[in-house]
């Protein structure tokens, strides 16, 4: 079996407790020697016996310097804790004060929304009036601020969209005079083509032609025949009188 844990107390034999020290401290200072070898670490070592008598090991050539170092940490690390102590000493005492200033933000608040005024007397009552009077004139300006310039932008906006219904109303009119003009084109030549034809050709007219006869004035009355003729047919009908005349000069002016 194997030896079991030893257990770390107080030898009470002062020899073996002296034989067991020189012991110890030679393999203590052996073990500094090598972690400062293999590890390129600055180790120093101290060690006083139970007579009083010092033993110490160095890394370096001198115990002061690494001690100095050890001095200066020490002291920085020290004003570290000093100033986190008295950071919480201060956030200690500050704690009171924010919690009382908060209760009273709470309260005025509940004051403001027209809770709790049973404790408040006139002169606090008059006060938290005034300062709503005031607070209600700054809403009501900042309010009919952004009403005027929302006004004065649907205003611009309106006299752009004016201005562009203006544009398009007078490129519509002049889209219309141009079909206008296009159209009376297109129409002029057909409408002088059928008028010259309609008076070039009156055979096509299914009214027949009157003929004026030559008038004959004979003791103060005036004889005159007309005669009408019948293109269809080809032939000439009978002339007929304004005026009644006699038989012979009818046959007179027949042949």
């Amino acid at each position: 079996m194997g030896r079991g844990r030893v257990q770390l107390k107080r030898i009470e034999n002062k020899i073996s407790r002296q034989v067991t020290f020189s012991k110890r401290r030679t393999g203590l200072l052996k073990k500094a020697h090598e972690i400062s070898v293999l590890c390129d670490a600055e180790v120093a070592l101290i060690v006083f016996s139970t007579k009083g008598k010092l033993f110490e090991f160095s890394s370096d050539s001198s115990m002061e310097r690494i001690l100095e170092r050890y001095e200066r940490y020490s002291y920085a690390e020290r004003q570290i804790v000093a100033t986190d102590s008295e950071s919480q000493g201060n956030w200690t005492l500050e704690f009171p004060k924010l919690l009382a200033r908060t209760e009273v933000l709470q309260r005025n608040i509940r004051n403001f929304l027209g809770e709790d005024l049973d404790p408040l007397s006139l002169r606090e009552l008059q006060n938290l009036e005034q300062q709503l009077d005031t607070g209600l004139k700054r809403v009501r300006t900042k309010k009919n601020q952004l009403m005027h310039e929302s006004i004065t932008e649907l205003q611009k906006k309106e006299k752009a969209l004016q201005d562009q219904n203006n544009l398009l109303a007078k490129e519509l009119k002049q889209n219309e005079k141009t079909v206008l003009v296009e159209h009376a084109h297109r129409e002029q030549p057909s409408i002088g083509q059928n008028s010259s034809t309609f008076m070039l050709s009156p055979q096509q007219s299914p009214v027949p032609l009157t003929l004026a006869l030559p008038s004959l004035t004979i003791g103060g009355t005036t004889f005159g025949a007309t005669a009408i003729v019948d293109e269809d047919a080809g032939s000439q009908t009978q002339p007929s009188t304004t005026t009644l005349m006699p038989p012979w000069m009818l046959r007179h002016m027949n042949g």
